[in-house]
């Protein structure tokens, strides 16, 4: 594992001109994410791990969510 001071993030000083959303440029900048094609994005290290950090909390509340359901008789609808 390295250190956080010898990880390489590619930042952007600028925000691209293309973009028009707040979010979207912040991403960019950050280091997040990045544009292969048009419309078409990859996520880099950090968009990566932020997301996997993500899809874990929504899957273990989900999970305790279906266990209290479960615990008092109640039918859990899910609709995807």
């Amino acid at each position: 594992m390295h250190r956080w001071s010898q990880l390489f993030v590619p930042t952007l000083r600028e925000a691209p001109a293309d973009a028009e959303v707040a979010s979207h440029k912040f991403l960019v900048r950050a280091g997040y994410i990045r544009q292969l094609a048009a419309g078409i994005y990859s996520y880099l290290f950090l968009g990566n791990r932020s997301f996997n950090k993500i899809v874990g909390i929504v899957g273990r509340s989900f999970i305790c969510r279906r266990c209290i359901h479960e615990s008092c008789g109640r039918r859990l609808a899910v609709t995807l």
